[in-house]
């Protein structure tokens, strides 16, 4: 077996969708359909289930994706050992644009030598098993409380905003009071930012106004098919201040209260890294000129962090 072969299969694998890891691998989704028909060739069974709507994993391919993962990682640690560079740094930074994202970007800059790997996983409750058995080097999500060979540092008190369908009744509003999505079903469930811990953290604030979630729909991914779920549903999403732009919709800061969403950043503490340095200058850097850490009076926490920084 290849290693472009396993390599593009596990992105693949990773986003379900053969258009979003074509574009990550900057390649042609044919191209990238061929390589995994390939690849189910010469191992002789069917690794993926497609469908016009989605693509799963076959018991096969949830299996030679475990192994697909280990093989990588050994692959890229000797070469790189072997040509005397450090080791690469994988980083969970949730969705593309988010504020992880933004994190990763400068750190790239501060460390042009190091090669970092950006994965797109659902926050830190399915990021930190691998963190903790090596096949992630940092992740970021709410905090997971105390975790044996992980140490962590708060990123950033981010603003909970509202995805507004153009033609909808709260488009006009400059900022949207959290009152007036009572009866308007808004979805919690959409966008890349729309993690366990997001959703634990939204309904915390939602429940005291009365505020009914539409839950009916699994996880909505990427920004085509946030848009699309906006079209259908045409209803406001709650997302983040970071939230990139969505065709046929507009973002509007919530307030009454302002709502806080509290990143932090997670890796293990086996050894020093190049990139984890400039992952962390990128920090200092992005929270100093953005007042990152700074939330207005008043302002609302979920809960355990809420107690925390009483």
């Amino acid at each position: 077996m290849e290693i472009r072969l396993l390599r593009h299969y596990v992105t693949v694998a990773d986003e379900l969708h053969f258009s979003r890891a074509a574009q990550r691998l900057f390649v042609a989704q044919q191209a990238l359909s061929r390589d995994v028909r390939r690849l189910e060739d010469r191992v002789g069974r069917r690794l993926l289930e497609r469908t016009t709507r989605k693509v799963t994993l076959t018991p096969e391919g949830r299996l030679l994706l475990t192994r697909a993962r280990e093989i990588l990682a050994l692959y890229d640690t000797t070469m790189l050992e072997l040509r005397g560079q450090p080791r690469s740094l994988t980083v969970d930074v949730v969705g593309a644009g988010l504020t992880p994202a933004l994190v990763l970007a400068a750190a790239r800059g501060h460390a042009p030598g190091v090669e970092f790997f950006a994965r797109f996983h659902t926050g830190t409750e399915t990021a930190a098993s691998l963190l903790l058995d090596g096949r992630l080097d940092v992740t970021f999500g709410r905090s997971p409380g105390l975790l044996d060979g992980v140490r962590q540092r708060p990123v950033r008190h981010e603003r909970v905003a509202v995805l507004v369908p153009e033609r909808h009744r709260l488009a006009g509003l400059p900022a949207v009071p959290l009152e007036s999505l009572r009866d308007t079903s808004p979805c919690i469930r959409a966008g890349d930012h729309a993690t366990p811990g997001w959703e634990h953290a939204v309904l915390q604030l939602l429940a005291p106004f009365g505020v009914d979630p539409g839950l009916a729909h699994p996880h909505v991914r990427g920004g085509d098919e946030l848009a699309q779920h906006i079209r259908d549903r045409d209803a406001p999403i709650l997302t983040l201040a970071t939230q990139p732009a969505i065709p046929g919709a507009v973002l509007r800061p919530l307030v009454d209260p302002v709502a806080i969403f509290p990143w932090v950043m997670i890796w293990r503490t086996d050894g020093e890294h190049p990139g984890l340095r400039a992952l962390h200058r990128a920090l200092d850097d992005l929270a100093e000129a953005g007042d990152w850490l700074t939330a207005p009076a008043g302002a609302w926490f979920p809960e355990p962090e809420a107690s925390q920084s009483a």
